[in-house]
């Protein structure tokens, strides 16, 4: 059977997930991912172990509204080590004890499409993560190694509430459709073994990555404001 680990700085949240889900061998690991010595744990652990990883989901991140000179700037730098760094030094970990047919799926947002003003770091952190994951799908195809970056649009989720997007001041995120957690994750699954480059789940958020292809983008964040 196959086993799957999960890391997070939440404890709580990973217990409930374990709970959830007896039916499966599930590893916790509670690590805070944008801290240096959590990776080099990391490094260790499968050192010690030696995994074969067939999937490897880069999910952690957090982003947060606000004016970007009134802002703290420990959150704005926080999303960089968090969103980008530590995305990045995992997947450079996982990638030796991955084989072939094995996938990466790094979660970044249809922000990186187009940034909207006030969430600019954010939008400058899932626009990496969106390069990125471009880059090492050419570059890992001959490894048998299958690159995603999903880009969901607005999910139920606590994003909401640690990003403090402000509810009815929004120019455009509270008109939007919400997007099904386990729908992004069950189709984020599914193209990344078609060997899709990029995710996005929703006929509206399609059109949006189109429209953020095709016109400019001082026009489209006239309309992105949060």
């Amino acid at each position: 059977m196959d086993s799957f680990c999960i890391i997070a700085r939440n404890n709580e949240a990973l217990f409930k997930v374990a709970e959830e889900h007896t039916d499966k061998p599930i590893a916790t690991i509670s690590l805070d991912l944008a801290k240096d010595e959590s990776l080099e744990v990391m490094e260790q652990l499968l050192k010690e172990n030696n995994p074969e990883i067939k999937v490897l989901v880069n999910n952690a991140g957090f982003g947060k509204c606000s004016d970007f000179f009134a802002s703290v700037r420990g959150e704005q730098t926080g999303m960089v080590d968090l969103n980008c760094k530590a995305l990045t030094g995992l997947t450079r970990l996982c990638l030796p004890y991955m084989l072939d047919d094995s996938l990466v799926l790094n979660v970044a947002s249809i922000a990186a499409f187009a940034p909207p003003p006030r969430m600019s770091v954010y939008s400058a952190t899932t626009a990496y993560v969106l390069a990125l994951s471009k880059a090492l799908h050419d570059e890992l195809r001959p490894r048998g190694i299958k690159v995603t970056a999903v880009c969901p649009g607005p999910m139920d989720t606590d994003f909401w509430h640690v990003a403090n997007v402000p509810e009815g001041k929004s120019r455009l995120i509270d008109k939007l459709p919400r997007v099904s957690p386990k729908d992004v994750a069950a189709g984020s699954l599914r193209a990344a073994k078609r060997g899709k480059i990029v995710y996005t789940k929703g006929i509206w958020y399609k059109l949006y990555r189109l429209a953020a292809k095709l016109l400019p983008h001082g026009f489209i964040m006239e309309f992105t404001e949060v």
